[in-house]
């Protein structure tokens, strides 16, 4: 799909620029930085921003010689605004929204997205809601309308609800009930964000899910469903009257006399906490480590960020060039938890057959150690900036993922969603990496031992003490 300039151009011209990096000449490392950062702030400029009387926001972003248009809607609701006893419930009204409204009801909206070749689907997590498609642009004005009638007149009825807490409560099973580990250790994990709207998983409860009525659901619906809570992005090749559309369809969604629910910044201290789940399907041990950060808005946000790519994260991270050579590790998995007022990093690592959980622990502690005493260096600051524009650029290479990321926008960037971030990256000094790391990462941290059963925690205990090459020719042949 052409666009007016290429974003695949600038993420080719990253690999050169890299070069750049290694020369003493700060000045043209930053020259590159600023080079890389280009097509943020050409996309920004061309978005056209709009906000109703209702208090919606809109986000509209042309693009020539495209057929196609995505639109992406994000509403400030998830798990985090559930009352006791409606655990799951931001999960489960993001699936009603797909089985009919006033004007669509039951299938109507998947079986019209399906009839146009559209592709669409949603996500729920602690602190939004999104849902994004992608139809052709001639079909632009019967998919707002179609948005429109589902957000503002939702039609539940007691069938869809019966059907789509079975759907929930199968995918609980899938993804998580039926997983070796995830159950338990999911659920020691939100323990230590006790105190905080955190404390209970996206998915909810069984028990809340089953005891869920039309009645419960639709006053969801009417309580965080509002157009001063939602951001609408549309991004590819919009015909003339697309304003015209949004206002009629969506301006009369009345805002309620309520402000939106807001929420504090939750900031836990790092202690060192330690448990373990035994799990009789678990086929090798597995060490969870978890830090406490902050949240999206956090003047700290930005630090966190580049250093967790650096210790975990980037494929030239710490992690990653310790498993290059006679590791102790078989495999690490990193993926931070980022909410708008709270953050969580975390780290799961599975030994070689030679490596003890102990000693992953000890070797994560150096690596911290060596970068709260060390810190980086201007050059490694450097690549890490680069690093994260290429990851920038590459989640707005589409149109439908770059809807996603407008929609997402956090209210200090309302007027510079893609470059808003960047300046805060591109601002963290190597100063505040070491402080970041001292901060958060250094005064301990949740440290959870994922084991198998017995036998195999005993087989595993003695392949610790043979010979290296003897256990990396038994460990090739059990796993």
């Amino acid at each position: 799909m052409k666009m007016e300039f290429s974003l695949k151009n600038y993420l080719l011209a990253y690999t050169f620029c890299l070069y750049a990096f290694i020369s003493p000449n700060t000045l043209a490392e930053e020259l590159s930085l600023k080079q890389l950062a280009a097509p943020l702030y050409q996309l920004e400029q061309k978005i056209d921003y709009q906000t109703l009387d209702n208090g919606l926001q809109i986000r509209l972003l042309p693009m020539d010689n495209t057929l196609s248009v995505s639109i992406a809607s994000q509403f400030s609701v998830g798990s985090r605004d559930e009352n006791s006893g409606q655990t799951g419930y931001a999960h489960l009204f993001e699936h009603m929204l797909f089985k009919g409204s006033k004007n669509a009801p039951g299938d109507s909206y998947a079986q019209t997205m399906s009839s146009l070749s559209g592709q669409f689907n949603a996500s729920t997590f602690f602190d939004f809601t999104n849902y994004y498609l992608t139809i052709p642009s001639e079909a632009l004005e019967l998919a707002l309308w179609l948005e429109a009638d589902r957000f503002i007149r939702p039609a539940l009825t007691q069938e869809t609800v019966t059907n789509q807490q079975a759907t929930v409560l199968e995918e609980m099973a899938t993804s998580i009930d039926n997983q070796p580990y995830v159950r338990k250790a999911m659920e020691f994990l939100l323990e230590q964000a006790q105190g905080s709207p955190y404390q209970h998983a996206v998915i909810g409860s069984k028990q809340d899910i089953v005891q869920s009525t039309t009645a419960s659901l639709n006053q969801f619906h009417q309580n965080h469903y509002r157009p001063d809570a939602m951001q609408l992005s549309i991004v590819g090749g919009l015909p003339a009257q697309t304003t015209d559309w949004i206002h009629s369809l969506f301006g009369d969604w009345t805002q309620p006399s309520t402000a939106v629910k807001t929420h504090q910044e939750y900031i836990f201290d790092n202690k060192p906490v330690r448990g373990e789940v035994i799990d009789s399907r678990g086929p090798w041990p597995a060490i969870l480590l978890a830090w406490h950060t902050v949240g999206q808005a956090h003047r700290d946000a930005a630090a966190i960020t580049l250093l967790e790519g650096y210790l975990f994260q980037n494929r030239n991270s710490i992690i990653k060039q310790s498993g290059l050579k006679d590791p102790d590790q078989l495999l690490t998995y990193s993926i931070p938890l980022s909410m708008e007022h709270m953050g969580v990093t975390n780290l799961v690592m599975v030994p070689r057959a030679k490596s003890s959980l102990d000693q992953l622990a000890e070797n994560i502690e150096q690596m911290i150690n060596e970068v709260t005493s060390q810190g980086v260096s201007q050059s490694e600051l450097i690549q890490l900036k680069a690093q994260w524009i290429n990851l920038k650029l590459r989640q707005v290479d589409s149109p439908s993922s770059l809807a996603r990321a407008l929609s997402a926008t956090l209210p200090q960037d309302s007027l510079a969603p893609l470059t808003g971030p960047w300046e805060r990256i591109n601002a963290v000094s190597a100063a505040d990496i070491q402080r970041v790391a001292n901060r958060y990462f250094s005064h301990g941290y949740v440290r959870l031992d994922l084991l198998p059963p017995w036998y195999i925690r005993w087989g595993k205990a003695l392949l610790e003490w043979l010979p290296g090459g003897l256990t990396d020719s038994l460990e090739d042949s059990a796993l």
